[in-house]
């Protein structure tokens, strides 16, 4: 059963009750990177595994994903800033426990390429909170291989 979450801002990334955070260097430009998550929606499944599907609604402005294992979230865009911030808030979901939840991708250019930095800020009852707190190695190593599936990615693209 899909259920509403509350309808948090760009600043629910410093205020939310849980925030785990995690970094990476890649070898592309901010640009590439920021086209990858913003602009090229629908090829999320090609670099994070977690992901089975993603689109875009409404002209970008809202964005359709589901997970492996049946997660669903229907999301709205609250951050664009080309080649600098991409972030995106949770509406609609039918994971259990979650009362909100937004995720924030930071791009930072570095010498030879870009610093990927995601932030997952969520807010839920207590359960959420400690099997989110649990599955932090997890969402970890996650982001590393998606982000070095999406550092693969471009490579290939303009190779």
């Amino acid at each position: 059963m899909a259920r509403r979450l509350l309808p948090v801002g760009p600043d629910f990334v410093e205020t939310a009750p849980l925030r785990l955070v995690f970094a990476r260097e890649v070898s592309a430009p901010p640009g590439a990177v920021y086209r990858a998550l913003a602009e090229d929606v629908s090829g999320w499944p090609q670099w994070f595994s977690a992901v089975t599907s993603a689109r875009s609604l409404d002209g970008g402005a809202r964005r359709e994903v589901r997970l492996k294992g049946g997660t669903r979230f229907v999301e709205t865009v609250v951050a664009a800033e080309p080649d600098e911030v991409y972030a995106y808030r949770v509406d609609e979901t039918n994971a259990p426990g979650v009362r909100a939840l937004l995720e924030e991708w930071r791009i930072v250019a570095v010498p030879g390429g870009s610093r990927v930095q995601w932030t997952f800020a969520a807010d839920g009852a207590a359960p959420f909170r400690i099997g989110l707190k649990a599955a932090r190695a997890g969402l970890g190593r996650a982001f590393r291989d998606a982000v070095g599936a999406l550092e693969r990615r471009l490579a290939s693209a303009t190779a």
